[in-house]
């Protein structure tokens, strides 16, 4: 097993986190609100600081709501549509407090020598299960986006640290603790989300059938092509006549949904060097902009972490 491990950060789920969790009062000298840079800035240094890792990749929204994956499901996160654009990616919804931060979340990454990846085109979670399937070391996803429960595998040591019951309550998700949960194993985990459905995300799943029945369709027949299969089967397939129908009903979903919740797992990346280290002018850069943003003790907190992680034991 590698002594290396590597950390991906679901960064913008982990900065609209931050945003909420730390009250906007926390502001720069000049008055700009600093609250999810420093929010984030202290996930960092306790997740390095808790889960040691030695690689770190901060996975970029390039494309929030690709075109793709709306061309195939009109519905894909329509609801967080803050205005179209016909030649680009469509603008999401975002408090004006927290979209004056983006710009210093990045640059503040990029003096702590913490890559920032993203792909036109793709998500965050297309960055994140493209590296967490390519990756020759163990893989620690930082998220509260169960969708990425999928790129969970046991054999490679690939887990999900999830977030959505907040910092101090984090969860280590495994195949194991996946399967106890849910009753689906990692691979059947996007089939289960197509027929279960979400509507943070604009996914209306089969009407009829909620979690519990999708991970009983799933245990007995595979996956949902097998499903699938069992609805248009004649007599003598346990499925009764109303999943069957319920099934059919929603035929057109299920030809297209699948391909939209499935996250990349093969996107062409860019080369980057994740090893931990803060670059040569890092740390001036970094008391640059805590001082300028009236970070304080974050930047301690989190070059800190990131120092104890860089130091071989």
């Amino acid at each position: 097993m590698s002594d290396r491990r590597l950390m991906l950060l679901d960064t913008a789920a982990l900065y609209f986190r931050a945003f909420y969790g730390v009250p906007d009062t926390v502001r720069s000298p000049d008055g700009t609100p600093v609250n999810a840079v420093r929010g984030l800035l202290d996930m960092i240094a306790r997740l390095v600081a808790e889960f040691r890792p030695t690689d770190l990749i901060a996975c970029w929204d390039d494309d929030w709501r690709p075109q793709w994956r709306v061309d195939l499901l009109p519905t894909y996160k329509t609801h967080r549509v803050a205005e179209v654009v016909q030649a680009g990616p469509d603008v999401e919804v975002v408090p004006d407090p927290l979209s004056v931060q983006v710009p210093v979340i990045r640059d503040t990454l990029t003096a702590l020598g913490i890559p920032v990846v993203g792909r036109p085109e793709y998500e965050a979670d297309d960055i994140i299960g493209t590296y967490a399937a390519t990756a020759t070391m163990p893989v620690d996803v930082i998220t509260g986006d169960r969708d990425l429960f999928q790129v969970i595998d046991d054999e490679r040591d690939v887990r999900v640290i999830y977030t959505a019951r907040g910092m101090s309550r984090l969860e280590i998700v495994t195949g194991e603790v996946l399967r106890g949960k849910y009753g689906v194993s990692p691979s059947q985990y996007a089939d289960y989300a197509t027929l279960r459905g979400d509507a943070s995300d604009g996914l209306p799943g089969v009407a009829g059938i909620g979690e519990k029945t999708a991970a009983s369709l799933l245990a007995e027949f595979g996956d949902l092509d097998g499903i699938l299969a069992a609805a248009e089967a004649g007599p003598g397939v346990p499925l009764s006549a109303g999943i069957k129908a319920k099934i059919r009903a929603s035929a057109g979903y299920l030809a297209q949904a699948p391909a939209v919740v499935r996250v990349a797992s093969d996107l062409e990346l860019p080369p980057v060097d994740s090893r931990i280290g803060i670059p040569d002018g890092g740390l001036r850069r970094i008391a640059e902009l805590g001082v300028h943003w009236g970070l304080g003790s974050s930047v301690t907190r989190v070059v800190t972490a990131l120092d104890g992680a860089s130091t071989p034991s």
